[in-house]
């Protein structure tokens, strides 16, 4: 190979790396690059599902997920002949209904899949319960961390989950790149999503074998410019501290929550007042509706999103059918927040 080329390599390959340091991976190969969180759960669906479930086995999901970790398992059992199992949200503590999803288990689960935080009731999964109770029956565990990699520390091997998937332009990163980590064990056991180039072993007219994991599942050419940005993205984090991005989300996170709840006619949706949450707020105002709400803020130089939020089947249990929803990060400021409040308050006279 040209030196170019090698560089090249050596760059794509030092990201893996640095993400399988950051999630805390027991192996470099455990970390497999995709477009994106979407991509990462379609794979473990396809190559994983198509083999593993069949005609009445059950995937348990529940309704406050990202369309994203609900509509492939949708697909797997239309194709299967299995069943999606839905645990209900608890309006009350603002989160899934634990007590419903662990009743959902049972002697037919193949799978349970949910996400670690809500991007849209900003509430945390209690992974090691769901984790024991899936166990118990035999079911793997894929989770959501979309929202968590970015903004909290964590450890799959102590999450003790079988997959978890991540996007990187949630975490300072750029679009088109995320990955799956997979217990290494699970990814050698699963076929190829995609064939073609690079994920081969050896290729004759009779046949084909295929590369060990990470290879096998990282069909064609790879985005390597935007898995060098995902790894100068974790260097970046890494150099903040998790655990400091952690405290200074959780500073704001209660001070955007505690601001919002000031505002005549407004509710915050999620966890009750006071309760830990994510650095992110949905909420809903009374005579505005959330596209319009959020038309006006942005005009105010304060940017919102406005919507369903990939989660529709979330706002048909809320009631509603779109909220507003503040986002937070490691560049906010509670100077910022107040910005908002103000922009709220005005919009509303």
């Amino acid at each position: 190979a040209h030196a170019l080329s090698v560089r090249a390599t050596d760059a794509y390959e030092g990201a893996r790396d640095k993400v399988a340091q950051f999630v805390n991976a027991a192996s470099r190969r455990e970390i497999v690059f995709t477009r994106g969180a979407t991509e990462a759960i379609n794979l473990v669906a396809h190559s994983w599902g198509l083999d593993n479930v069949g005609p009445g086995d059950e995937i348990v999901v529940s309704e406050v997920e990202h369309h994203a970790n609900m509509v492939p398992w949708q697909l797997l059992a239309q194709r299967t002949g299995a069943v999606v199992k839905y645990a209900r949200m608890d309006t009350d503590a603002g989160c899934i209904d634990l007590a419903h999803l662990l009743s959902l288990l049972g002697d037919n689960t193949k799978l349970v899949a949910l996400p670690h935080v809500s991007n849209v009731l900003g509430c945390e999964l209690p992974v090691p319960a769901v984790v024991a109770a899936a166990r118990a029956v035999g079911a793997k565990v894929l989770l959501d961390a979309c929202q968590s990699v970015p903004h909290m520390p964590v450890d799959v091997q102590a999450l003790g989950v079988d997959w978890i998937v991540a996007s990187g332009h949630k975490m300072c990163g750029p679009t088109g790149i995320g990955f799956l980590w997979g217990r290494l064990d699970m990814l050698e056991s699963m076929a190829p999503y995609q064939s073609g180039g690079e994920m081969i072993d050896e290729v004759t007219l009779e046949g084909s074998t295929f590369a060990p994991p990470p290879g096998r599942f990282e069909a064609g050419t790879p985005a390597i410019a935007q898995a060098v940005g995902l790894g100068a993205a974790v260097d970046y984090l890494s150099r903040l501290g998790m655990d400091a991005v952690h405290a200074y989300e959780s500073e704001l996170a209660a001070y955007l929550e505690s601001q919002l709840r000031t505002v005549d006619g407004l509710t915050v949706h999620g966890p009750p007042a006071g309760a830990p949450r994510a650095a992110l707020a949905a909420f809903t105002c009374a005579g505005v509706h959330a596209n319009d709400l959020a038309t006006f803020i942005d005009q105010d130089g304060v940017a919102v999103r406005a919507g369903h939020h990939c989660a529709q089947p979330l706002h048909a249990a809320l009631g509603v059918t779109s909220t507003a929803r503040a986002s937070l990060y490691i560049y906010n400021t509670k100077e910022e927040v107040d910005r908002l409040i103000e922009t709220i308050r005005s919009t509303q006279q």
